[in-house]
């Protein structure tokens, strides 16, 4: 049995997106248990006359709600009885609970994952990786997409590593095609940090690197994941989804609409597995469902553990 946690009360439409997604998933996966924490009376009423199997699923009272306008560091300490935080206490100290879901604040749910449960043994940073349509009907993960603003070439090549990891085992994309988001798709092109990390990805056993990839390539569906800064992947996105929201009616209805468009994780680890899923804020029922479905194929496909064998074949330096 693989056991979750559902933070019920992170995000736009909770908890009525957070229950129906958890309800949702619960019914399609019959190996999978449930964890809901916040307000446990409101959960309660809104499961009134709902059929679930009762013997997977529970909840956890955590009264306090974390808003996305609050410092992270200011709701981590003093919002101890939030759903969030209360959450990430008991997936750091249960070894029977494998992973938690949030929609909620991203800063304090990154804050708090780091601070409270940790990274993957010799992981520099964790790094979030959406994954958006393509126009050949396929995906394609960027990866990172805000978490590290600043990055070296140690950061491009493990963002590579741990988004190639996600992209075969958690959506059964076979060998992906990695690129180097970059100014031009020639070897010498962009900075030093670019230049070495060409080299550097190059040089990664096991690593399907396609070479340097231009922006404007992102949907053609030549590519399976784009490493990149979180500064540029953030840009990156944001200005995919702008553009569909203004020209491509259709790109846009599969970007807001299909439950799998909308996920971001970045992996943790202390002792046992941990996985912390990241949903869209606006997430509808669909996304959560499919975020908890993310997070039950990374426990089952042993991710983290994979992470850390492949990262650990190189040398890392903390920053």
């Amino acid at each position: 049995m693989v056991k979750i946690i559902v933070d019920c009360f992170g995000g736009d439409r909770s908890p009525d997106a957070n229950i129906d997604g958890a309800l949702a998933a619960l019914k399609a996966n019959g190996d999978l248990h449930l964890i809901l924490t916040g307000d446990e009376a409101v959960i309660k009423a809104k499961l009134e006359g709902r059929e679930y199997d009762s013997s997977r699923l529970e909840t956890v009272h955590a009264p306090e709600v974390i808003g996305c306008d609050e410092k992270p560091t200011d709701a981590i300490r003093l919002k101890k009885e939030s759903s969030m935080i209360k959450g990430i206490r008991m997936l750091r100290d249960r070894d029977d609970i494998a992973g938690l879901v949030s929609i909620g604040s991203t800063g304090s749910l990154v804050a708090a994952a780091l601070t409270r449960i940790g990274r993957i043994p010799g992981v520099i940073r964790p790094a979030f990786c959406p994954i958006l349509p393509t126009v050949t009907g396929g995906i394609v993960g960027v990866c990172d997409s805000g978490a590290n603003v600043e990055v070296t070439p140690d950061h491009l090549r493990q963002f590579a590593i741990m988004g190639s990891l996600y992209m075969e085992n958690v959506y059964g994309v076979k060998n992906p095609r990695v690129a180097l988001l970059n100014v031009g798709k020639e070897a010498e092109k962009g900075d030093e940090i670019r230049q070495v990390a060409y080299k550097l990805l190059s040089e990664t056993e096991g690593l399907n690197f396609v070479g340097n990839m231009e922006s404007r390539d992102l949907l053609s569906g030549s590519y399976d994941l784009v490493v990149c800064d979180g500064f540029s992947g953030n840009v990156l996105v944001k200005t995919t989804e702008g553009t569909a929201l203004e020209l491509l009616k259709k790109l846009k209805k599969d970007i807001y609409t299909r439950g799998i468009y909308k996920l971001g994780a970045f992996l943790m680890k202390r002792g046992t597995s941990k996985v912390v899923v990241k949903g869209h804020g606006s997430s509808k029922a669909t996304a959560v469902e499919k975020c908890i479905e993310q997070a039950y194929r990374m426990e089952v496909s042993s991710l983290s553990g994979k992470i850390e064998t492949e990262i650990m074949k190189y040398d890392h330096y903390d920053a």
